[in-house]
């Protein structure tokens, strides 16, 4: 999407905000994981994490809250939930190697209200699409949305350097050829309408945090960019 062509300035970019969601998401899977252990209690912590943060659709629906506030607070707080370990590790991998370069091009700020907006929408497409009864946990949305950010930008940036734009599409389509795979093998149980929300709201808080081609991001001495 932005690959090897980036200038080495945004490449080497340090992304703090990043950081600090895997450390906020990391500290709380840790916390359920020592509970799960036996080394802290409360033993049900982690039921009643999703008890209390993850997405119900239920609650939209007149299922009764467990505190007041709760059916609009879950539309940000299950992003932070996990379903175990290696969840948290497959999206904070992908947090971190995509992230990198939302927060390299338009800053922390620009960054929260990407990842904001992704999370969000993703809690919206699931709320509208799904047919689950079940809670929704994980910062997947998000991904999908920045992910989305990533693709809205490599557009306008190739179509201001006159580049073809097969690569965005190609993107896309790797995306929901991933989401069917992993649907198959996880047997129905992705939350693909959380992805597809996500992904949506991501593109186009891109075009607002950021609407403008930036040419000046690429490194022009790259063989592979036909820059004008």
């Amino acid at each position: 999407m932005f690959g090897r062509s980036l200038a080495p300035a945004l490449r080497d970019h340090a992304s703090f905000a990043v950081w600090s969601v895997v450390a906020l998401c990391s500290a709380i899977e840790l916390a359920l994981n020592l509970s799960d252990w036996g080394l802290i209690g409360p033993a049900r912590l982690r039921s009643l994490a999703y008890d209390y943060g993850g997405f119900w659709p239920g609650l939209l629906s007149g299922w009764r809250p467990n505190y007041a506030g709760q059916p609009y607070a879950m539309f940000f707080s299950y992003s932070f939930l996990h379903g175990g370990l290696s969840h948290l590790i497959v999206n904070m991998i992908t947090l971190v190697s995509i992230g990198h370069y939302v927060e390299a091009r338009v800053g922390a700020k620009g960054f929260f209200s990407v990842y904001a907006g992704a999370t969000l929408g993703g809690a919206v497409g699931y709320w509208l699409l799904t047919n689950e009864v079940r809670p929704m946990v994980g910062a997947s949305g998000a991904l999908f949305g920045l992910v989305g950010a990533v693709l809205a930008w490599s557009y306008v940036d190739r179509f201001t350097l006159r580049l073809g734009l097969w690569p965005v599409l190609r993107g896309v389509l790797l995306l929901v050829l991933l989401n069917v795979v992993l649907w198959w093998a996880m047997d129905g149980l992705l939350a693909w309408e959380t992805h597809l929300g996500g992904f949506i709201t991501g593109w186009l808080m891109a075009t607002l945090v950021d609407p403008r081609g930036r040419p000046d991001l690429y490194d022009h001495d790259d063989p592979d960019l036909d820059v004008p």
